[in-house]
């Protein structure tokens, strides 16, 4: 062919090729499959989330009586302001109330939250669960779209969703996927999991926003991604709404989450533990202690029982029995299933409120009287601590003359590590003439002479 009619045809091709990308409307008479009438009911419901936090900074010249003097400055410590931007959904519009992650607004100051339709609201926090990351945020019931919660037990790998959020803040963005794994644990720096996983893309400012199937209907809240860049790699996790939903409700009926618990300490069941307790090789929770009076306790378990099995679901460590305890509603009756001398056994108890097993100071030692100690939480001891917190301490009471204060982690007594409120009641019951705590406050460790 001529050159020259070669590049004409050529360019006639691609001045065609517009014309030729435009889809139509209809193929064979049937409209082409599209997202955008979901999303334009479902994207109403999912507003931006903004937080500011005030952090006291100390200029070094402060410290300086000279500079001070000098310059004529007042010895105020200065601020500085941290934001923090994620996502948020709207789940009912009568009383205002959008569901989040608690890390978008964890000790923030002030939060607002911003529309669809552009407006911004100031936000009142009703309460926040860092062991599942939600919390529950109130706005205005101005105007409000909400979204309707799915039954995410339902969900099957494979399904279609769409996460919606504010993705590095640039607005609000819609991703598609699938649902790639459902009740997926293991993630670090998170507490109670059981997480749906999927590959639509989440980015950070996702976090809080939603996670809908093809009704439009809420499954999942955005929580977290896996990615050694810190971008979407195709793995994003999602915390289910009916998990949301109890926290929800939780939070909203007593400012908290109550939590149901066994009542045993238990560890990995690895190789040398298993040869020492006469057990063939496998997986599983050894008790390592049985509280009193505990649903444990009344099921007959004891120390060595090897737990595999929960409620119908394998158990493969420590970790996933503490895990499954605190996502099991309490007052559920269930089955146990363990090993004993290596036979396989099977008991029936009711899961109680771990809250109930709290003890009072005033049973440990009447110069402790009015303080209440309770076991940390599932994500206080994935950080690493190891203690016993306490959790309330009455004004005016021996506890409080004594210097104890609701939330120190009393982690030793008389020099002796404590790790249970089982070891705390066998160590302080005993009555020592002297008591000595050593406990965190904060982000110190402290000795406390108890008197």
């Amino acid at each position: 062919m001529n050159p020259i009619r070669a590049c004409l045809a050529a360019c006639a091709f691609f001045l065609a090729a517009p014309a030729l990308a435009a889809l139509p409307a209809q193929v064979d008479g049937q409209p082409l499959p599209t997202l955008a009438p979901m999303l334009e009911r479902t994207t109403l419901a999912v507003v931006n989330v903004s937080s500011k936090t005030r952090v006291q900074v100390r200029n070094p010249f402060f410290d300086d009586p000279f500079f001070r003097r000098f310059f004529d400055m007042p010895d105020v410590p200065q601020e500085r302001v941290q934001q923090s931007l994620g996502s948020g959904v709207i789940v009912d519009a009568v009383r205002g109330l959008v569901l989040t992650n608690n890390h978008v607004v964890e000790r923030a100051d002030e939060v607002t939250v911003t529309l669809h339709d552009g407006r911004t609201l100031n936000a009142e926090i009703v309460g926040r669960d860092p062991d599942t990351d939600v919390a529950v945020l109130r706005v205005p019931a101005q105007r409000l779209t909400a979204l309707a919660l799915a039954d995410s037990d339902r969900l099957r790998v494979g399904d279609f969703v769409v996460a919606i959020g504010n993705p590095f803040g640039l607005g609000q963005a819609v991703t598609s996927g699938i649902v790639s794994a459902l009740g997926r644990s293991g993630l670090r720096g998170l507490g109670y999991q059981n997480f749906i996983q999927t590959d639509a893309s989440i980015n950070p400012g996702n976090s809080g926003g939603a996670l809908v199937d093809l009704r439009g209907e809420l499954v999942g809240i955005n929580t977290a991604i896996f990615s050694p860049s810190g971008g979407n790699v195709g793995i994003g996790f999602a915390i289910p709404a009916n998990l949301a939903r109890n926290v929800m409700n939780q939070l909203l009926a007593f400012g908290e989450v109550k939590r149901g618990s066994l009542g045993v300490q238990a560890q990995d069941l690895d190789a040398r533990l298993a040869r020492v307790l006469g057990l063939e090789e496998g997986r599983g929770a050894v008790v390592t202690q049985v509280l009193p009076d505990s649903p444990a306790d009344a099921a007959g378990l004891q120390v060595g029982d090897v737990i595999v099995r929960l409620d119908g679901k394998t158990i493969a460590s420590a970790e996933e029995l503490a895990n499954a305890e605190g996502l099991l509603p309490i007052g559920k009756a269930l089955a146990v299933e363990y090993l004993r001398e290596g036979t396989r056994a099977r008991a029936e108890l009711t899961l109680i409120a771990s809250s109930s097993q709290a003890l009072a100071g005033e049973k440990l030692d009447p110069r402790l009287a009015g303080a209440r100690f309770g076991e940390l939480s599932q994500r206080e001891k994935q950080s690493g601590i190891s203690g016993v917190k306490v959790l309330s301490v009455a004004a005016s009471s021996t506890a409080a003359r004594n210097g104890l204060e609701a939330g120190d982690i009393i982690f030793g007594v008389n020099r002796y590590e404590v790790a249970s409120l089982a070891e705390l009641g066998k160590l302080v019951g005993q009555r020592p003439r002297q008591i000595l705590f050593s406990l965190y406050r904060g982000r110190r460790a402290y000795y406390l002479p108890i008197e």
